[in-house]
């Protein structure tokens, strides 16, 4: 069983993610922190919200966090989601509890509280995740592991040749959660660019009960401007990691170069003794992949 906290900003494929998780046994999803990234902050807390009640589920608390990336003050959203993030599709008004707090302390006090039992899964900038350790050093002694959408290595990016949309959005924050995790499994476009929604996903969600079919509407419009789906790609990993294929290395992100902004690099150990800090997963069997996603949500109602 893996306890998670998903740190988003939904987004098509970011909602796709979180009805993953709840729909999979092997995970736990003790909480959703929110983001600033696709769309405004207000509008991918609202769209959390929008999710959990949508599946009936008020039990898990959906907390606001940071509204723009820790250095950078200008805009960043992506048209690919649509003006609201979840591609038009109107779902209803929720009346989920507001939680009064802030994802950073939320986070922390979670990951503190049951040391060595939380998976952190970050499918968005990593400005919260940064900005935790910041506060409270100790947490990275006490995350179980970090297990990320983000970053390209072997492939060119999806907002500039040279980066991927979440690194790109808060370079410094990549750089502060990379340099200071004792270990992350990444999933870059190397890997999520292979999760390729033509690939029958939703005629197969659209053979199955309500939430299947809203899934499918989103992602067919997503699709038109975007059609892989990163961030479930995370939450797959943990439930079937057998199907993804990795390497192991360490990661440096470059937030000083203009041309460069975002860039993710793969490189060997720093000290030849040490172990690398990164898993790097390069490749999934879409094969296995997607009829995964559409079985598993498929049991949502």
């Amino acid at each position: 069983m893996h306890r998670i906290i998903i740190d988003s900003d939904p987004g098509v494929d970011d909602a796709v993610a979180i009805f993953l998780a709840l729909a999979s046994p092997e995970i736990e999803l003790v909480g959703i922190t929110t983001v600033a990234g696709n769309v405004s902050l207000n509008k991918v807390y609202n769209n959390a919200k929008r999710l959990l009640s949508l599946v009936e589920r008020p039990d898990i608390p959906v907390v606001k966090g940071c509204s723009h990336p820790i250095m950078a003050r200008r805009s960043n959203h992506t048209e690919v989601h649509g003006e609201d993030g979840l591609a038009g599709i109107a779902l209803p008004e929720s009346n989920y509890p507001d939680y009064s707090g802030h994802a950073i302390d939320f986070i922390i006090d979670t990951v503190m509280s049951n040391p060595g039992e939380i998976t952190l899964c970050p499918i968005a900038p990593l400005t919260n995740i940064a900005m935790a350790m910041i506060k409270e050093p100790r947490l990275t002694d006490n995350i179980k592991d970090i297990v990320l959408m983000g970053g390209a290595v072997f492939t060119q990016g999806n907002i500039t040749p040279a980066a991927e949309f979440n690194f790109y959005v808060d370079p410094h924050a990549a750089h502060i959660v990379f340099d200071s995790a004792r270990h992350i499994t990444m999933l870059g476009l190397d890997v999520t660019m292979k999760a390729d929604i033509r690939a029958g996903l939703c005629r197969s969600l659209e053979k199955k009960g309500h939430i299947a079919k809203i899934v499918a509407t989103m992602s067919q419009k997503y699709a038109e401007f975007d059609p892989f789906l990163h961030d479930p790609c995370v939450i797959a990993y943990l439930i079937k990691p057998e199907i993804f294929s990795s390497i192991e290395g360490d990661i440096y992100i470059e937030y000083g170069s203009k041309t460069l902004f975002g860039h993710s690099l793969a490189c060997s150990a720093k000290n030849k003794e040490a172990e690398p800090k990164c898993t790097i997963v390069t490749d999934v069997d879409t094969s296995k992949l997607m009829p995964l996603i559409a079985e598993r949500i498929g049991t949502l109602g």
